[in-house]
């Protein structure tokens, strides 16, 4: 398999377009040839098959949606309030409106996953990961709540992001930004309360 990481990057992000735009059938090692602008055979070069291509498309989602450094920096050290856990909440929101083929394709491999056991493995444990070290983050941070709380915030939050991206009129009366506010308000305790 061939190493350029540049182009092994272009190849991944085509494939999540692909998978945002066409699902999981149409992804092909054509289709991400074509969208990726290179010639017809560079992807087999790159992937051993579609189940490969597959999973490192649902790893490089999750690249592509991490927080970058300097936020990251700025949030766990700040006070750890209510009111910080909204900032990262409407920060994941607009990493998400910014990268929405992303979540799209995570949407389609979620679904491709309940077809081969082999990528629900996968994904389960990158997703899994990825909730463990939130609640690992949030519980050493010393923000408001418990576990059940950073859970309930993903499961609201994950909610949130399917009707958003997918069906925007069902909530458009209901600006994205202000249902992140109202969820947060209403699962994150607020420890001034008494």
């Amino acid at each position: 398999m061939r190493q350029n990481p540049e182009r092994r990057r272009t190849l991944l992000d085509a494939a999540i377009d692909v998978l945002a735009e066409e699902g999981a059938r149409g992804l092909t090692f054509r289709a991400v040839d074509a969208r990726a602008e290179v010639p017809k055979g560079t992807a087999s070069n790159y992937f051993a098959n579609r189940a490969e291509l597959l999973l490192q498309a649902g790893a490089h989602v999750h690249v592509r949606l991490t927080p970058t450094e300097e936020f990251m920096a700025r949030f766990v050290d700040a006070e750890p309030t209510r009111e910080q856990t909204r900032l990262g909440m409407r920060d994941l929101l607009r990493r998400i409106e910014l990268h929405r083929n992303g979540y799209l394709a995570l949407l389609e491999l979620r679904l491709e996953a309940n077809r081969h056991p082999g990528i629900r493995e996968e994904l389960t444990r990158t997703i899994k990961d990825t909730l463990e070290e939130n609640v690992r983050t949030h519980l050493e941070g010393g923000f408001p709540g418990d576990r059940t709380t950073v859970v309930t915030l993903y499961l609201a939050m994950t909610g949130l992001f399917v009707e958003h991206l997918t069906l925007p009129d069902v909530l458009a009366d209901d600006a994205a930004e202000s249902m992140v506010d109202r969820m947060v308000d209403l699962i994150v305790p607020d420890p001034g309360a008494a």
